[in-house]
């Protein structure tokens, strides 16, 4: 669910600003402790029964303020002029089926383990770009796609007593989710600027999550509505730092620590829920960040597929 999204990979619209790795680096690994914060707040209000749809309308609605915000100060505002409605609505679509599914999946999931398998997105993608993008797939990728389902089967075999088996089928769907998002990020940001695909992203969950209003809404205590507001906050920013690590260095350098996810994860299921991760989650884990990084730097680096 939480996986680095390239929601915000493209960036073109946005002002170049010098290039600083140091800060890239830096920025990268505080998004991805907002996003670890951001799969416990979902949990936490999850477990005070705030309906899915409901969380995600929070999430969406008040992550509007730190990114207009951000358009605001880097793009302004023509940035969200489109001539592609329909591509916007299939990137949504596609993005929002994910989220819903992470989203529960974190409501049902350890921390760590949801976070884990949220990791396998990118080798749905590399299977998904030969099916629906017809891009080419060569025997490196495949094998790297072939290792990286094996660390995937390993992680949905951890301790029996933390398996729940509708969680783990909705974080595999999540990852599937996040999978497509890429691949439809990667068409529609050949004419659309990063800004503008993260406004309509948005504004389409504000909606869905609107829209669910009449089928089982709860008043949050001031408590848990403090927290949902926040997840929203922390959400748009955690995207922000994303789109400005991209910005300050190149991806082959920020990507690999997308994984620190994993370690904040960790960290906060252990304070908060008292979490262990089971060995074979941590293996498995392991296994897919290696074939994901392998795939990547295939990718970046300009080799043969």
């Amino acid at each position: 669910m939480t996986a680095p999204a390239p929601i915000l990979a493209d960036l073109a619209g946005a002002r170049p600003v010098p290039q600083n790795p140091a800060l890239g680096i830096l920025l990268r690994v505080l998004a991805m402790a907002l996003m670890a914060l951001l799969a416990a707040v979902v949990k936490f209000c999850a477990e005070r029964g705030v309906p899915v749809l409901e969380i995600i309308f929070f999430r969406n609605a008040f992550a509007f303020i730190p990114v207009l915000l951000y358009i605001w100060k880097t793009t302004g505002f023509g940035v969200l002029r489109t001539r592609r409605p329909g591509a916007h609505l299939v990137r949504s679509t596609v993005g929002l089926t994910g989220m819903v599914c992470g989203f529960t999946a974190v409501s049902l999931l350890p921390l760590t383990q949801s976070t884990a398998i949220s990791f396998s997105a990118p080798l749905f993608m590399v299977a998904l770009s030969a099916l629906i993008l017809k891009e080419p797939v060569g025997v490196h990728r495949w094998m790297a796609v072939a290792v990286g389902f094996i660390g995937v089967l390993i992680m949905i075999h951890p301790d029996p007593r933390q398996f729940v088996g509708a969680g783990v089928l909705f974080a595999i769907a999540a990852a599937v989710g996040s999978a497509g998002a890429m691949i439809a990020i990667r068409e529609i940001s050949r004419t659309e600027p990063g800004p503008t695909i993260v406004f309509y992203f948005t504004l389409a969950g504000t909606v869905l999550g609107l829209m669910s209003l009449p089928f089982g809404w709860v008043l949050p205590s001031p408590g848990t509505l403090a927290l949902l507001v926040g997840a929203g906050l922390i959400g748009g920013t955690g995207q922000l730092l994303l789109t400005e690590a991209i910005r300050r260095a190149p991806v082959a350098v920020v990507a690999p620590f997308d994984y620190t996810q994993l370690l904040w994860a960790g960290l906060i299921g252990f304070l908060i829920w008292g979490e262990t991760p089971a060995v074979l989650t941590l293996v498995g884990a392991i296994v897919v960040a290696a074939s994901s990084s392998y795939i990547l730097w295939r990718e970046i680096g300009g080799v043969r597929p």
